[in-house]
Formats: structure tokens, C-alpha cells, sequence
């Protein structure tokens, strides 16, 4: 039992270090098979990342205005994850944008630099972040907003791996190391525990959102399928950070409409 729970806790550190820059114990093992079975706890790792910047959040709204409180927490994400969701969106805005066979495609994702796509696609999803979070504030309780859009978008994105071929080359690719293959047993986890950040919505606003999200999925996937025959580290980024820009919006509407 004790070896079981250790190896757990150790898989929840290998997905924090993953998604994160705030270090981990060094004791923590690594090797393939635990990157993939750490998927399970992604969705987790964002209810904490999430709590992290509403905290910060909270805060700096003690003293600040709230624009700029809103602002910080932006700048605290990002520093927090490393922008590495953010890089995902730009890099594959380049590739999917710029290239016209599913080979060429791949090969802009894994350049390092930016194009006019990524530039563009990066800019456009910060500053709609930012216009979401500031209209929401005056609308619903932004710390609860911050969890539940971390902890749910990166159960989305992190579903994709479940029922999605891995088309990125190993040997280049920049995302490595990357869970690429999911259990039936750890897709359940990772959804009940994306679910679990709804509990303070009522619950038809709960399956309005849900629901959004289930047809934004499918149509992610069978558009990536379509360009590059499955999915990289870089389209994971990307659905998380679309994920959580439509969890803004959906729940920026139903405030808005008195619907919550």
C-alpha cells in the first residue's frame, strides 16, 4: 500500500515538473512509462496552477486596480508555466498555417522560431484573455473562473492523447519527453477530476459548458487529423489554451444572459 501510494505521488510530481517550473524532489524517478502514466494527473496539476494564480490574483487586487491585478496574474501564469502552453498554440498556428503537406507542417512546429501565424495567433489569444477576464470579473467570481478554466482545459487537451496516433518524430521533436498513450481507466480519472471543478456551477451551466467543450474536442481532433494525421506536444498546448479561451467566453455568456 505505502509502495503504491509513493509510486502515485511520484507521478503527480513527474506531471507538476512537466507542466510547471517550480522544482520538484530530485528523487523523482523518470522514465517513459511513468511520463505516460502521469497523464492521469494533468487536469489536477491545473486545479493547482489554477489556485496558484487566483491566489495571486486575489491579492494584488487587495491593492491594485483590478485591471492590473488581472494583469500580474497573466504575467504570474506564464512565468509559473513557462508560457508553455502558449508556445504549443504559436508553434503549431505556424506549422498548420504555414505549411501545405502534413511533412511540412511538422517540420515549421518544431523550428523554434516565430512566424507571422504564431505572432499573430499568440498576440490575438493574450489579449483575448485579458478583454475575458477583466469583463467576467464584474460579472462572476474570478478565482473559482481561474481553477475551474485550468483544471478543465487541460482535461481537455490532455483527452487527446487517448483516442489520437502521436505523429510527432521522437528523435526531434521539441516536446519530448510527453505522455502519448492513455488508458481507458486513466481518461476516466483525468475527466472525473476536470468535472469535479464545475461544483460551484449550477448544473445546467455545468452541462452547457461540457457540452461545448465535448463538440470543440471533436472538432479539434478531425481537423488535426485532417492536416497532420494526429496530434504533438505543441497541438496539446494549443487545445488547452483554446479550451480555456472558450471556457471564458461560454461562461462570460451565461453571466452576461442572467443564465447563472
Amino acid at each position: 500500500m505505502v509502495r503504491a501510494i509513493r509510486y502515485q505521488v511520484e507521478l503527480f510530481w513527474l506531471a507538476f515538473g512537466f507542466f510547471s517550473r517550480i522544482p520538484i524532489p530530485k528523487s523523482t524517478p523518470y522514465d517513459e512509462e511513468r511520463m505516460n502514466r502521469s497523464g492521469r494527473y494533468f487536469a489536477l496539476v491545473g486545479a493547482l496552477l489554477g489556485g496558484l494564480c487566483a491566489a495571486v490574483f486575489s491579492l494584488m487586487s487587495l491593492f491594485l486596480p483590478m485591471t492590473i491585478a488581472i494583469l500580474i496574474t497573466m504575467v504570474f501564469s506564464l512565468l509559473l508555466t513557462g508560457a508553455f502552453h502558449e508556445d504549443g498554440l504559436t508553434d503549431m498556428a505556424d506549422g498548420i498555417g504555414g505549411g501545405m503537406t502534413p511533412e511540412r507542417r511538422l517540420s515549421i512546429m518544431k523550428d523554434s522560431r516565430i512566424g507571422t501565424y504564431g505572432a499573430a495567433t499568440l498576440i490575438m489569444a493574450l489579449l483575448a484573455k485579458f478583454i475575458l477576464l477583466v469583463k467576467l470579473h464584474s460579472l462572476a467570481p474570478l478565482v473559482l473562473v481561474l481553477i475551474t478554466a485550468y483544471t478543465l482545459s487541460r482535461a481537455v487537451a490532455a483527452s487527446l492523447i487517448f483516442d489520437m496516433p502521436y505523429v510527432s518524430d521522437l528523435d526531434t521533436s521539441k516536446s519530448k519527453p510527453l505522455a502519448n498513450r492513455q488508458s481507458k481507466g486513466e481518461l476516466i480519472f483525468l475527466i472525473v477530476t476536470g468535472c469535479l471543478s464545475l461544483i460551484w456551477l449550477p448544473a445546467f451551466a455545468g452541462l452547457i459548458l461540457l457540452a461545448i467543450l465535448t463538440v470543440f474536442r471533436f472538432g479539434f481532433k478531425r481537423w488535426l487529423m485532417a492536416r497532420i494525421g494526429g496530434f504533438t506536444g505543441d497541438c496539446l498546448g494549443a487545445a488547452q489554451q483554446l479550451s480555456e479561451l472558450l471556457i471564458y467566453l461560454v461562461l462570460l455568456a451565461l453571466f452576461f444572459n442572467y443564465y447563472i
